[in-house]
């Protein structure tokens, strides 16, 4: 793995400029193209032995993620964990453990994703564990871009890099004049 992994992922286009409405629905003016990580195994591969080896010896019993790229990262994850990977999903506007998933009551669950912004995707995801009975026991992130601290007990990110964003009613003239572009899987 490249020591500074900034670098890599400008080279490799996960860093995007311009004017993005983000999938929170906040604006920013950089954007991280998480499938650029995720095309690039040797670079996935490596981010997510930081998130394995800091999770080490907790007791984790699974690893979750999200739909779609938490899905890859979950797999890795408990790959190099030697667990098994639990994959959340939506259905009917719900996030849930789907076809036949269940988990034994108090499982001791690590919830992984790939970009964090506000958090709305790791609550999501901790709310259909909860729901399943497990219990979330600690977060990993490929890329942390979240502006101040999240009520999220235990996270952790295999890079963290400053990018603001601004609610709708809050953007800046000089990011106006920019056209947006709206990229991301949540619609």
């Amino acid at each position: 793995m490249p020591t500074d992994l900034g670098a890599v992922l400008e080279a490799s286009g996960a860093i995007l400029k311009g004017h993005f409405v983000l999938t929170s629905g906040r604006h920013s003016d950089t954007y991280f193209e998480k499938f650029r990580v995720l095309e690039q195994p040797e670079v996935l591969v490596a981010l997510c032995r930081e998130i394995a080896e800091n999770f080490k010896g907790q007791g984790i019993e699974y690893v979750a993620g999200p739909t779609t790229g938490g899905i890859i990262i979950a797999f890795e994850v408990a790959r190099q964990m030697g667990l098994q990977a639990v994959y959340i999903e939506s259905e009917n506007g719900e996030k849930t453990l789907r076809r036949g998933k269940t988990l034994s009551v108090g499982a001791r669950v690590l919830i992984v994703d790939d970009v964090l912004t506000t958090g709305r995707s790791l609550f999501e995801s901790r709310d259909a564990i909860q729901n399943a009975g497990g219990t979330p026991t600690g977060y990993g992130v490929l890329i942390n871009r979240a502006q101040g601290e999240l009520e999220l007990t235990n996270l952790f990110s295999a890079f963290t890099v400053e990018a603001t964003s601004y609610g709708p009613e809050e953007v800046p003239d000089w990011l106006t004049a920019i056209p947006t572009s709206k990229p991301g899987t949540r619609k």
